[in-house]
């Protein structure tokens, strides 16, 4: 370190010791080649009390101690001067290069002395800063003359800390497992959805298609008639082997009951997809009695809000299928307002999809034969 150095006094609460964030504090400081003083250390004594830290971060250069400021704002850390945050006009769909990118975690900015909300919280976003709100915008959707958040100044993010109660469920542990029984997962899983439930809160499930192709969709549909599911976000092939199977009894040319290749199955979900494309959609399907069973049947008569997002790869597709991405992303978005619990049911693409699109107090259940979709999540 040279002689000449910059520094800013940084200042965090909260579990950060069961949390880890202690540690990722300070390491994410000497990753960048700074120091840092700890000036102030109090640990919190109950499960209920916060710890305290103040630190002192140096770096050799202004634009260093930028970059490690910034690093730390996911963490929790804020300056502990109370500058405003800085605003910057816009462009047409762009903004200036030291615009502030958010987390999924609860964002407060610092706007004439106090401090306010920042509104639609999700990943990967700008915000924008008009008449007293703040709200996340994505890229796209910003237009020329819109103050957006630059710099680290006037910045407050509340992570997600570690439950201290262990004896409990704790919501927040990102906990990644195969190694236990199903029934104490589904038992968990259940407490959850009640609890939501009870609470007068939403529950969205997103599916793929092997939901399905295990028999599950049956299951899923049960819930759907029971109320449990308050939206459904899917891509094409979800509803098109669910088809298939009220048509033909099969998935993927697979007898579900059998679990044996029947001949000539393996044109039975273009043979679906034919089928309601002739009438122009599920919704018709369903009112001209075509499609009388399954899990799309119970979800549009039971007026579940769903989307079908297409990709690539869709054979079709379905009349229902959004095949405009950016459309089927303010879709989704749409579904998702409000959502106090998610569950992921065996789809990367759409569950990975559908989590940069959560806040981070949103509770999340996915389960996946692959661990590394699961722990990519956490």
């Amino acid at each position: 370190m040279s002689e000449q150095s910059y520094s800013e006094i940084v200042e965090a609460d909260g579990h950060l010791i069961d949390s880890r964030l202690l540690t990722s504090v300070f390491d994410k400081v000497i990753e960048r080649g700074a120091t840092f003083d700890v000036l102030e250390f109090s640990i919190g004594r109950t499960n209920e009390e916060f710890s305290h830290l103040r630190l002192r971060v140096s770096a050799e250069t202004v634009d260093a101690l930028r970059e490690v400021l910034e690093a730390l704002i996911p963490l929790g850390c804020h300056a502990r001067r109370h500058d405003d945050a800085r605003l910057e006009p816009a462009g047409d769909g762009f903004v200036p290069e030291d615009f502030y990118s958010t987390t999924h975690h609860r964002t407060q900015i610092r706007q004439a002395g106090r401090w306010i909300d920042v509104a639609e919280q999700r990943m990967d976003a700008v915000i924008v800063v008009a008449e007293g709100q703040a709200v996340c915008r994505k890229l796209r959707d910003i237009r020329a003359g819109e103050g957006v958040v630059c710099g680290v100044d006037g910045i407050r993010v509340v992570p997600a800390f570690q439950e201290r109660d262990r004896l409990g469920f704790a919501f927040m542990t990102n906990d990644v497992s195969t190694e236990r029984r199903v029934e104490v997962s589904v038992a968990r899983v259940v407490k959850m959805m009640r609890e939501v439930k009870a609470e007068g809160g939403r529950i969205v499930m997103v599916a793929g298609p092997v939901v399905v192709h295990s028999g599950g969709a049956a299951y899923l549909a049960r819930l759907v008639r029971s109320g449990w599911v308050d939206g459904l976000l899917a891509g094409n092939a979800l509803a098109v082997h669910d088809a298939e199977q009220a048509f033909f009894g099969t998935s993927l040319g697979v007898d579900l009951d059998a679990g044996v290749a029947v001949d000539g199955g393996h044109k039975n979900h273009m043979r679906a997809i034919n089928r309601i494309r002739r009438v122009g959609g599920l919704r018709e399907a369903v009112r001209e009695g075509l499609l009388p069973t399954g899990l799309m049947h119970d979800v549009i008569t039971h007026d579940v809000p769903y989307v079908l997002a297409g990709s690539i790869r869709d054979d079709g597709p379905l009349p229902d299928t959004v095949m405009d991405t950016t459309v089927a992303q303010e879709r989704y978005a749409e579904v998702l307002q409000d959502v106090r619990l998610v569950v992921m049911l065996s789809s990367m693409l759409h569950g990975i999809g559908v989590a940069n699109m959560l806040p981070g107090w949103v509770r999340v259940v996915c389960v996946d034969i692959n661990p590394a979709v699961v722990t990519k999540l956490g």
